[in-house]
């Protein structure tokens, strides 16, 4: 499978907008393909060889699987890469974060795991707002900068996803 990109590697156009279905199914005929249990036997160094590429796949679907990560890995194919640490610099949207995550702390100062719940419904729409918004950039090649200011906001709401597992984890024990 050598350097392919990972669109490449499902057989899939390099696009934001993704068949997750279609994804899944070609990631598991593919993970069959190379999985190391089919190469026990083998030599040593077919089972290493089997090994870097059920790992190559797994990160390449994880990339693919996820909005935000898809959204950097397309603009690093175009030569923009977003660090994980990137800030973003809109005022407006600065603050929205900030506003959000004084409203999570307050969910977890008071244990509302019902608000928490609605506060979780509420990013999901942001999501998907971003996550259209970001397709159409990136349909439009003059629009990449817009893209790139969208996927880093993307970043921003997975690290806020992740703050609001953590405290549903936390409130279910």
């Amino acid at each position: 499978m050598g350097n392919a990109s990972h669109f490449a590697l499902f057989d899939l156009e390099p696009d934001f907008r993704l068949d997750q279905d279609r994804l899944a199914v070609r990631y598991r005929e593919l993970v069959r393909r190379v999985h190391p249990d089919r190469f026990a036997g083998a030599p040593e160094r077919e089972q290493r060889l089997a090994l870097e590429e059920a790992a190559r796949l797994n990160e390449a679907y994880q990339t693919l699987k996820s909005p935000s990560q898809r959204a950097r890995y397309l603009l690093s194919l175009q030569g923009e890469e977003l660090s994980q640490e990137t800030t973003v610099q809109d005022p407006a949207f600065l603050m929205q974060q900030m506003e959000l995550r004084e409203e999570l702390q307050e969910l977890q100062d008071s244990a509302d795991l019902a608000g928490v719940a609605r506060f979780k419904r509420r990013l999901v729409q942001d999501q998907e707002q971003l996550n259209e918004g970001f397709a159409a950039c990136w349909a439009d090649p003059r629009r990449r900068d817009e893209a790139e200011r969208l996927a880093r906001r993307m970043q921003f709401l997975d690290k806020l996803f992740a703050e609001v597992r953590q405290l549903e984890e936390r409130l279910d024990d």
